[in-house]
């Protein structure tokens, strides 16, 4: 799990350097929408060929489902919030819960394997870096200063490396426990993909290309996954 700790620290700094080229170039929302497909495409693709067979095949239906209803609980509530907090601190607040929930979530895929890790290390370097654009463009709006908002989306990227930290003891624990565990990490990926990347994907007209950008982020991580095995 040390592995886990290290990992979460591309990501992290992906975060940052994203936002030192949002601050002086600012992406269209054309261009945010592909960002987002690619990133969904490429999410689901890890939670679809890594996590989900290691959940199916985890000897235990008790642990998928208690695992995978916490996981629910926990989404909804996240989108609660979204709901009730509003303006940069609202925003501040929800990204920075799921960056935390992608370092617990990045632990508990290198508990069930280092390839597992490797792949979601990819997925959630690309959806954090469109979670550092989005941060980025509306703290722009009221932060002047560059310097300062590099300074909080780099204190928000160091969140995944803390919930990998958290998620460490996991893979001390029985198989059981576990698969437990991977079932809500199944349940907070696909809550990101359909939830999330997609909905706000989806704010802008989509053109053909764009859209594609879903299937090309998908077949490149099934690729990456193939030359692994």
């Amino acid at each position: 799990m040390t592995a886990a700790w290290i990992y979460t620290l591309i990501p992290a700094a992906i975060t940052v350097l994203g936002a030192a080229v949002a601050v002086k170039l600012r992406p269209g929302p054309v261009l945010v929408s592909a960002i987002q497909h690619f990133a969904a495409g490429v999410v689901f693709a890890a939670a679809a060929g890594e996590i989900m067979p290691d959940v199916m095949h985890g000897g235990s239906l008790t642990a998928t489902l208690l695992g995978g209803f916490l996981g629910i609980a926990v989404m909804l509530g996240i989108r609660q919030m979204e709901r009730v907090v509003k303006g940069p601190s609202g925003l501040l607040t929800m990204v920075g819960a799921d960056i935390f929930i992608d370092g617990l979530v990045l632990g508990i895929g290198f508990a069930a394997g280092a390839k597992a890790g490797l792949l979601l290390t990819v997925a959630l370097s690309l959806e954090v870096l469109f979670l550092g654009l989005a941060v980025t463009t509306e703290l722009s709006e009221t932060v002047k200063n560059r310097a300062r908002i590099l300074l909080i989306v780099a204190g928000m990227a160091l969140l995944m490396p803390l919930g990998a930290l958290v998620s460490a003891p996991i893979a001390a624990l029985p198989d059981v426990y576990v698969t437990g565990f991977l079932s809500f990490g199944l349940i907070a990926l696909l809550y990101l993909v359909t939830e999330e990347l997609l909905v706000e994907a989806h704010e802008v007209p989509d053109k053909p290309w764009v859209t594609a950008m879903f299937f090309v982020g998908f077949l490149l991580l099934m690729s990456l996954e193939e030359m692994m095995a």
